[in-house]
């Protein structure tokens, strides 16, 4: 009995034995939820709130859940980010960089402003500088 009762805990303690500690990583927040390689829209400043991410131009940012909604962008790509006041790069531009300058809060005036983006491309007429503002 004794060895039949032996035989059963040694199982029980092996497994106890493989319960995996719990990992206290954070997920990545703000603006680092935006992969390299992608340009990223948010509904909020400084990278809050919801995300779109993108690879290519977008014609109708509506189908995303985005249009008229971004309040500040990431561009982690390599190409220029043009952004159009209207769907089907229609209206006026502004524009975001490749690199550390292209993160960053719209002007007020561009917030929940935009409804398409184009990569590269020639852009389009200029939406303009909003006096004093900075972005």
């Amino acid at each position: 009995m004794r060895n039949a009762l032996r035989t059963l805990l040694v199982p029980v303690a092996a497994l106890a034995g493989t319960v995996l500690p719990v990992s206290t990583a954070h997920a990545a927040g703000g603006y680092d939820r935006c992969p390299v390689g992608y340009y990223c829209m948010f509904s909020g400043l400084d990278g809050t709130g919801e995300m779109i991410q993108l690879r290519g131009s977008t014609p109708d940012l509506a189908p995303l859940g985005m249009n008229d909604r971004a309040e500040s962008d990431w561009n982690r790509t390599s190409s220029t980010i043009h952004l159009w006041s209207d769907a089907n790069y229609t209206g006026c531009t502004t524009v975001t960089s490749a690199g550390p300058t292209g993160k960053g809060n719209f002007f007020p005036a561009y917030r929940d402003f935009l409804s398409s983006v184009q990569f590269d491309g020639p852009g389009g007429p200029s939406c303009g500088t909003p006096p004093g503002e900075g972005r």
